[in-house]
């Protein structure tokens, strides 16, 4: 192995380690309550913003980071930070990406969670990364993606990267004001999983993270 392919590592794990952390602190600061749900959600925005701007591992290339300026978020809506049990009783169909640099992905389909929006009934599927470990991966789409957030869609939760909004007992805690875009979204360079149809919400989700325009 190359000592420049080795730095990439190196630097990989510093990034992810960052990630990692800007979530720990908002479950922490979730569970303390000490701090206003809108405040702790600019909090990690605005470290969200300065990683993408700083870190070599950003999604954003060098030209991209040196204009940079921040990304564009809905404002916060604590309406749409919810707790929901995990319905388990699923058919554990496996979907499968082929991406160029990472060969065949393979997800699980491993539970669903149910929650109204706008009055409408809506359904996720909470799927598993199949491979050494794994880990959650949640995907979706909505109406916004007409034209106000990316088309292909965005995540809420990938664990194996430490996108993970943690639990309140046996409730997963799904908050769309820490909706993101998937890499694929800010240049061609990077090729991520979709989300799939069934992830589709017929409601637009004015929460998170907005389409990036350079």
């Amino acid at each position: 192995m190359s000592a420049d392919r080795s730095h990439d590592f190196d630097r990989l794990w510093d990034y992810r380690t960052c990630v990692g952390e800007l979530y720990r602190e908002l479950r922490d600061g979730h569970a303390r309550a000490d701090v206003p749900a809108a405040e702790l959600c600019r909090r990690f925005r605005q470290r969200r913003d300065a990683l993408f701007a700083s870190h070599p591992q950003s999604a954003l290339n060098v030209a991209q980071r040196s204009a940079f300026r921040g990304l564009e978020y809905f404002d916060h809506d604590a309406s749409l930070r919810l707790q929901l049990p995990i319905d388990t009783d699923v058919e554990p169909e496996v979907l499968e990406f082929h991406l160029s640099e990472d060969g065949l992905v393979r997800a699980q389909r491993f539970g669903r969670v149910r929650f109204p929006i706008a009055g409408r009934a809506c359904t996720l599927s909470l799927f598993w990364l199949l491979g050494y470990g794994g880990g959650v991966f949640l995907p979706f789409r909505d109406a916004t993606g007409e034209r106000d957030t990316y088309g292909g869609g965005r995540y809420l939760l990938d664990t194996i990267k430490q996108a993970d909004l943690g639990r309140v007992g046996d409730r997963v805690v799904i908050d769309f004001n820490f909706a993101y875009n998937p890499s694929c979204a800010y240049n061609p360079r990077w090729v991520c999983p979709p989300s799939p149809d069934e992830n589709s919400l017929a409601v637009p989700i004015r929460a998170g993270e907005k389409v990036f325009r350079e």
